[in-house]
């Protein structure tokens, strides 16, 4: 496909760069010990002012706090997928209907402005950023869609954001594949 070849899909998928934001999703639960303890023992992280209060306040912390890279899991949809609508969630919708129903993530980047604390209650909007044209990959033709997901506190203050990109592909042929 050359640049000057038209792809109603692609525009489809792109006019949806212009929607808002999705309303906020609250966490499930405020920012706890007991999964903080889960995702550090998941994670074999050891790192002594996540678990040990002691620990913290002689690192200059109040109490414990949660492991910076675990901002996504407080807000995460779980199984049943609950969150709000946004130009993401609903590009996939075109995308998976047009037969491009394979995903995988290919890239994340997240910046955190301050530990998270116990108690914290976070909240998530989300937004469609970038849609990339149809590239050929070794996986399948396919389309990038990257997202942006701010995280804000119970008082509205952003602690954090992740960028996130994943590729909505058909997977190729069998014939296709390189031997």
């Amino acid at each position: 496909m050359t640049i000057q070849e038209s792809d109603p899909l692609y525009e489809a998928v792109a006019a949806f760069l212009n929607d808002p934001p999705s309303e906020p999703v609250p966490a499930w639960d405020p920012v706890n010990q007991p999964m903080i303890r889960h995702w550090c023992d998941a994670m074999g992280d050891e790192l002594p002012v996540y678990t040990d209060a002691e620990a913290a306040r002689a690192a200059g912390h109040p109490d414990v706090v949660a492991p910076p890279a675990a901002l996504q899991m407080w807000t995460m949809p779980g199984l049943r997928l609950r969150g709000a609508e946004d130009g993401s969630t609903r590009a996939r919708a075109v995308l998976v209907e047009a037969g491009y129903g394979s995903v995988v993530a290919t890239d994340s980047r997240q910046t955190y402005h301050r530990y998270l604390a116990l108690g914290d209650h976070l909240s998530a909007v989300t937004r469609l950023d970038a849609v990339s044209q149809r590239k050929t990959t070794a996986l399948g033709d396919g389309y990038f869609l990257t997202t942006v997901t701010e995280y804000h506190d119970q008082h509205g203050e952003l602690v954090g954001e992740m960028l996130f990109r994943t590729l909505w592909f058909k997977p190729k042929e069998k014939s296709e594949k390189a031997v």
